[in-house]
């Protein structure tokens, strides 16, 4: 038995989650925050038997792209605001982080 963790973004959590119950896997989602941007991410939880983990980890990189945005940095706090000019800064969002976990026992109640 595997727990896979995917962290992904707010944006790409609902087709995800609609991908993993159209290929019949059983999945929780779980709001959270985190990273450069400081932007919502979801973390999804899914338990499934080690000989199904490719097929999850296919539906995880059809669903969650990379793709670019641009993001206005934060003023400094310690410099004046006056003399802080800010740009926006292309940076690459969205795809996902995955973690395959051993499971030594899992019960449904």
């Amino acid at each position: 038995m595997k727990l896979i963790l995917a962290i992904v973004q707010e944006k790409d959590s609902r087709r995800l989650m609609e991908g993993l119950v159209a290929a019949e896997f059983q999945a929780t989602m779980l709001a959270s925050t985190g990273g450069f941007l400081r932007e919502g991410n979801s973390t999804i939880l899914i338990g499934t038997e080690a000989d199904k983990v490719d097929a999850v980890l296919a539906v995880i990189q059809k669903t969650c792209h990379v793709r670019e945005q641009l993001v206005s940095p934060l003023p400094p706090v310690v410099e004046p605001v006056d003399s802080y000019i800010s740009y926006p800064v292309k940076v690459q969002v969205g795809g996902a982080i995955v973690f395959v976990v051993d499971v030594e026992r899992m019960v449904k109640i």
